[in-house]
């Protein structure tokens, strides 16, 4: 089994489950419910095989698949797998069953209907391949080594995001799903012209290559060595290319205009698949192109990069404070947290990246566990306004415990998935940028403000009249939620075998960068220091 292609079937069998849930007869939307949960539960178990088969301490990339794709560019299929991707796919594919359960009836059979009177809606079946589409698209940017691959996949993912917005979202949400697609096809035209000036730079006949080429390894492994040198100016401008895209995706401060809208027009389930997995893609591939590809450019706007993480992480908790729709709040404390990600990405050391990646893995769950549970007391209360709520906790005390535990696993609780991820992006970053580490700090104390007072206003208190007869969380709503808090609360505990898979990864990196560790200055007994 060794030489099986694990990776694309990882990646086929949701594509194959959207292509036959559009079969099923639009009569049986229980059958196209049944169908996609069973795919998305397929594609979980192939990827905990994935885990159980990847070994931590062996090759860079494993499971690789490489055949020849477009010849004439020098493109090819090419796939393979690292700690890295390895921890975000299994967040992927742990997420989408559960979102499944949770947008079981998001959308009603009858929602729509055809131009036929007597024809039944297929609005279910579309909205559980979209899914499933996104879900296969991802799995490929996760593992692509050819960057031809990745960015079709990475610009071809916003479709299927694009219709789940403004398809099935709420008030408001055509021109979510408008703005969401702009901002996200701009930065991704940036990064073509910057894939295609990479490819003009390995074709240049004085390099290593024969010919132009977008395999990954190799133009690592040239610029590693020194094979391929690339002017200083020209690598400046291709890496602002590829970052400008990734942090749009991301997103960072300034460029997050489209998150808040988005997320609130969208589905709860839609929202989180945008903000847990879709968004992940542009942190990861800060991670696997911007700094492995141009080290020196990366290096050089290292600065600048920080400090627009910084101002997201104070940004995001400020916003999210003064927010009155509880949904908005959570967007905007996402894009404080993906200051956090970009932070640790770029502090350069191994805490910090280690710390990165798992928080990437923890702000999925934790945003998952609190924007859900957020969306099913909205959907029994029929308002986003704070200020209507009000004694929740009293009338529905599961799901109140629930939207306490996800909150303070967000505020990063000691004990609670966050914190750990956390910890290390401040501890990796102190290390080599102090001030920007004692900066992002402040964001502790924003974020207890943001999900205390919210907790208080919407759970504690004397019950409204308007909120006596909200139910408590029903068992399918359990079936979602539970995983997640328990998610929270293991990796809270014993992040151990997340950290191990991922380490290796991100030492990796920094070996191929060449951005050792600093070592700390150790005081002598007779009063001086050495390192």
């Amino acid at each position: 089994m060794t030489n099986f292609p694990w990776l694309t079937v990882a990646w086929l069998l949701p594509l194959v489950g959207a292509v036959v849930v559009l079969l099923i007869p639009g009569r049986a939307p229980g059958a196209a419910r049944a169908v996609a949960l069973g795919t998305s539960l397929a594609v979980l178990g192939v990827s905990v095989v994935l885990a159980v088969r990847f070994d931590p301490a062996g090759a860079q990339y494993q499971y690789v698949e490489s055949h020849s794709w477009i010849p004439a560019f020098g493109a090819r299929y090419a796939l393979g797998l690292d700690g890295i991707a390895l921890a975000l796919i299994l967040l992927t594919t742990v997420l989408v069953p559960l979102l499944l359960i949770a947008a079981w009836n998001d959308v009603a059979p009858t929602g729509s209907r055809s131009a036929d009177a007597d024809a039944p809606s297929r609005r279910v079946h579309t909205y559980l391949a979209l899914f499933l589409l996104v879900e296969a698209m991802v799995i490929v940017s996760f593992t692509a080594l050819d960057i031809l691959l990745f960015y079709i996949l990475f610009e071809a993912m916003l479709v299927p995001m694009y219709f789940l917005i403004g398809g099935f979202g709420g008030p408001g949400r055509s021109a979510a799903a408008t703005k969401f697609l702009l901002y996200n096809l701009v930065g991704g035209l940036v990064m073509l012209a910057a894939v295609i000036g990479l490819y003009v730079v390995t074709a240049a006949g004085d390099g290593p290559f024969t010919a132009g080429t977008f395999d990954l390894r190799e133009i690592v492994a040239a610029v590693s060595s020194g094979a391929l040198e690339i002017d200083p100016a020209v690598g400046k401008a291709l890496f602002l290319g590829f970052m400008f895209a990734f942090a749009v995706k991301a997103p960072l401060w300034p460029l997050h205009t489209w998150l808040p809208g988005a997320a609130t027009s969208a589905t709860p389930a839609s929202a989180v698949l945008m903000m847990a997995v879709v968004d992940k893609v542009g942190t990861f591939a800060m991670l696997r192109y911007a700094l492995q590809l141009f080290p020196d450019a990366a290096a050089y706007f290292t600065p600048l990069i920080l400090t627009l993480a910084v101002i997201s992480i104070v940004y995001g908790a400020l916003v999210a404070i003064a927010q009155t729709d509880v949904m908005r709040l959570i967007a905007y404390t996402s894009i404080s947290h993906f200051g956090f990600i970009v932070l640790g990405i770029f502090a350069m050391t191994s805490q910090a990246q280690a710390g990165a990646t798992l928080y990437m893995v923890n702000h999925g769950i934790s945003t998952a566990a609190l924007f859900l549970v957020a969306g099913f007391l909205v959907s029994r209360r029929g308002t986003r306004a704070i200020a209507d709520y009000g004694g929740v906790q009293r009338v529905a005390p599961v799901l109140a415990g629930s939207f306490l535990v996800a909150g303070l696993a967000t505020l990063s609780l000691p004990g609670l998935a966050p914190f750990v991820s956390e910890f290390l992006v401040l501890i990796g970053t102190f290390t080599r940028y102090p001030v920007a580490a004692v900066l992002a700090s402040s964001a502790l104390v924003l974020a207890a403000v943001y999900i205390l007072w919210t907790y208080q206003r919407m759970m504690t208190g004397p019950v409204r009249d308007a909120n006596a007869r909200i139910p408590d969380l029903g068992r399918r709503e359990l079936v979602v939620v539970a995983p997640l808090l328990v998610l929270l609360v293991v990796l809270g505990v014993y992040p151990k075998p997340a950290l191990d898979t991922i380490t290796p990864a991100v030492t990796h990196t920094l070996t191929t960068i060449d951005r050792p560790d600093p070592v700390p200055a150790v005081a002598e007994q007779d009063g001086g220091t050495h390192r």
